[in-house]
């Protein structure tokens, strides 16, 4: 039996019945990791000792009862922007160094608490800024699929460690498909909740109207599990919602049937899309389509407007809340200054890589006087109509399905010579951020490369439990989600 490519509520059911310990549950990650990660780059930091010394504490829990969780036992990797107490948070940025937080994130707090164990932290685009996690200060993380190419991002080390069996489950964080679309780049399950129903205290901010912590797992069944810990009200996160799904995992029946489904024809007819994709995602419909729902095509104008109002509004925010980081209080500070400006403007310039001084630079300069209105003011206008023109479309329909990303994986290189094109890959994604709703990525094919294809899954806000059931009634009647990357 190979451990770590179980599932993490497979692996759940096995400690709990005795057939597999915690100790040897963590340490087969460890050894797809020692085996696998020097390829991959999946990972920026491990606590081995940490995860043995608690797996031992956790079986006793497991043993006595005291502990029932469906993923008790069950490591978990977490993307370098979410808070663990005494591990190194970096956002893989040289910015923040040796940063050891002094708490742990919400998240963080409600896993442990159900028994699951943090084996490490995991690769990403510098502070979440990216879509293919090249911009990391550690180096760029590979697709296992294909080690020439990228895994998507931010949370591309997220995405690559759980299609490499390097991870049982992951973390991730989503600001405009930073868990969808390495997911769909890497054929696993990705989920983005709806804004507010997972809380937002320890994870370091990219764009706060837009961040959404969620989960990167093997399967839709997994992630509905992780979900039912995670999600709920936090008295640190005033955003946080007060939702009630009454168990998520439970919910899954896979009955689609009465359930309208909206296809975008923007999506479908949008230049750049790979023809591969555009088949396989209108399978996808096609499938549920068996299974008893009934398909249409809608249409969503706004399309060519997300990527311009995202981005201004992301960079924004990106400009107030990366403000912190001055070389004051933690992390990295630059050497041989002469007075505060110069320690303020020294420590960013080699602090920050080139791709987050970018999007500082371009909020900053949204947010400047004589622009607000022009830009931002405008954005946010955008943004309402985007809310609105989706609020009429789940008046008629359950769902919209379309495209995660317009192509499959690009080379590594490739992306970061041609920014805009990098841009354009978040164009189906985008827009569930600024409408905070939530949306899922299941694999549904293969290119002519035999690389991954995912479908998006979008709903109306806190419609979790149909977006996951729609999801699930597809990976119940296919397999694309059991192909399993072949790391040479």
């Amino acid at each position: 039996m190979d451990i770590a490519k179980m599932t993490a509520l497979e692996l759940g059911k096995a400690i709990k019945n005795k057939e597999i310990s915690v100790k040897d549950a963590v340490l087969s990650v460890f050894d797809a990791i020692e085996k696998k990660d020097k390829d991959i780059n999946a990972y920026v930091s491990l606590c081995k000792e940490e995860a043995i010394k608690k797996a031992d504490e956790i079986q006793k829990k497991i043993d006595d009862g005291s502990l029932s969780s469906p993923i008790a036992g069950v490591p978990v990797s977490i993307k370098d922007n979410i808070c663990t107490k005494g591990i190194k948070t970096t956002c893989s940025s040289k910015i923040l160094g040796d940063f050891k937080p002094p708490y742990n994130a919400t998240v963080i707090e409600k896993l442990e608490n159900a028994g699951a164990i943090v084996i490490g932290k995991l690769n990403m685009d510098e502070f979440a800024m990216g879509s293919t996690s090249e911009t990391s200060y550690y180096g760029p993380t590979k697709n296992p699929w294909d080690l020439n190419k990228v895994p998507g991002g931010s949370s591309g080390g997220a995405a690559a460690a759980v299609a490499a069996d390097e991870a049982i489950f992951s973390l991730g964080s989503d600001t405009g498909g930073s868990i969808r679309q390495p997911a769909s780049y890497c054929g696993v399950t990705g989920f983005k909740p709806t804004y507010g129903t997972v809380s937002r205290y320890g994870l370091i901010a990219y764009a706060s109207s837009l961040d959404q912590i969620g989960p990167i797992a093997k399967d839709v069944k997994d992630c509905a599990a992780i979900m039912d810990i995670i999600s709920g009200k936090d008295k640190f996160d005033g955003t946080s919602l007060d939702n009630d799904f009454n168990s998520l995992l439970d919910s899954l029946n896979g009955d689609v049937k009465g359930m309208k489904i909206g296809l975008p024809k923007e999506c479908f007819e949008t230049e750049g899309l790979d023809a591969s994709v555009k088949e396989s995602v209108l399978n996808v419909a096609d499938k549920l389509k068996e299974l008893g729902a009934t398909v249409e095509e809608i249409s969503l104008p706004f399309i060519d407007y997300v990527i311009p109002a995202y981005y201004i509004i992301a960079s924004a925010e990106a400009s107030s809340n990366l403000s912190r980081f001055d070389g004051v209080k933690y992390g990295f500070r630059a050497e041989n200054i002469e007075g505060i400006n110069d320690l303020y403007c020294a420590t960013r310039s080699e602090g920050f890589g080139s791709e987050v001084k970018k999007r500082i630079l371009l909020g900053t300069f949204v947010l400047s006087s004589g622009y607000y209105d022009a830009y931002y003011q405008k954005a946010l206008k955008v943004k309402a109509i985007i809310k609105k023109h989706f609020d009429e479309v789940f008046e008629k329909y359950d769902l919209i399905i379309c495209p995660t990303a317009p192509t499959t994986a690009p080379e590594i290189g490739k992306s970061l010579s041609d920014p805009l094109k990098m841009y354009l890959s978040d164009i189906f994604t985008v827009s569930v951020n600024i409408a905070g709703l939530p949306g899922l990525n299941v694999p549904c094919g293969f290119d002519k490369n035999n690389m991954p294809i995912g479908a998006q899954i979008i709903g109306q806000r806190l419609s979790e439990k149909k977006v996951l059931n729609a999801g699930y009634a597809y990976q119940q009647n296919t397999d694309y989600h059991k192909m399993k990357a072949e790391v040479k």
